[in-house]
């Protein structure tokens, strides 16, 4: 299978399980749950989407090796991983918010090859193939060209760890003042997709884990962005920073602060 095989692929899995969610979407949710703490919450849309992708992959790449927020880890010996966030934005799906998404990924020994982030609720799937350029639909994507902090519409999100979302709150006063404003739309995926598409001018989250990026990121470089990790401020681990280049280094200093 080429790469475009593997991008049909992912965006079929990821749009059938769009089709899912949205059937669920401002109902009474079912197997509703808590994971890292009591705001950090699970439910069986969440379950039921990443079940219907991997058996979408299963059926068609059945020897590649898949991993999912919900699922855990299915070792395969191909040499390909897909790595899946089935819905990005909980929060917001069981507040009737229409911010998430479905995140597909397939990475080799190289990194990101393939990235599909589906937005259910604006009908818009964003895609990108190593080395092809990244779109929505039939639109090419290119991230912003500004350099001006001060004119800059930055995207971010928080940890769902109490003493993590302090220090986000301390890095928040720091950064506020300086740019055009802050957006928190709550869905890693959405917020890197904008970032790609220009529609915000940068993206910066600590933490953030491997489904929460791994298809964005695949867009954001072909997309013309730079990409950086940022170190971790608790157990989390690490966050990620991603701008177009002539923003990128201005912001990280700010969002790492004095000896950052």
């Amino acid at each position: 299978m080429d790469t475009t095989e593997l991008v049909a692929l992912a965006v079929e899995a990821a749009e059938e399980a769009g089709d899912l969610l949205l059937r669920r979407f401002r109902v009474p949710a079912r197997g509703v749950g808590r994971k890292s703490s009591s705001t950090d919450m699970v439910s069986d849309a969440d379950r039921d989407a990443e079940a219907l992708i991997r058996e979408r992959l299963r059926q068609t790449r059945p020897d590649d090796s898949i991993i999912g927020e919900e699922g855990g880890a299915d070792e395969g010996d191909s040499g390909l991983r897909w790595v899946i966030d089935p819905l990005d934005g909980t929060t917001n799906f069981l507040f009737g918010l229409p911010q998430w998404a479905v995140s597909v990924a397939c990475e080799d020994e190289d990194g990101g090859l393939v990235g599909v982030v589906h937005s259910p609720c604006t009908a818009e799937t964003f895609t990108a193939m190593r080395g092809r350029g990244a779109y929505v639909g039939s639109k090419r994507l290119a991230v912003s060209a500004k350099s001006d902090l001060s004119d800059a519409l930055v995207a971010t999100g928080f940890s769902y760890v109490p003493d993590e979302r302090a220090v986000a709150a301390e890095i928040l006063v720091r950064v506020l003042p300086r740019i055009r404003d802050i957006r928190r739309a709550g869905a890693a995926s959405l917020d890197i997709a904008w970032t790609s598409a220009g529609r915000f001018d940068a993206y910066f989250e600590i933490p953030t884990h491997h489904w929460d990026w791994a298809a964005g990121v695949v867009i954001a470089h072909e997309a013309g962005a730079t990409v950086s990790e940022l170190a971790s401020i608790g157990p989390s681990g690490p966050g990620l920073l991603v701008a177009g280049p002539a923003l990128h280094e201005a912001l990280r200093e700010l969002v790492a602060g004095p000896g950052g």
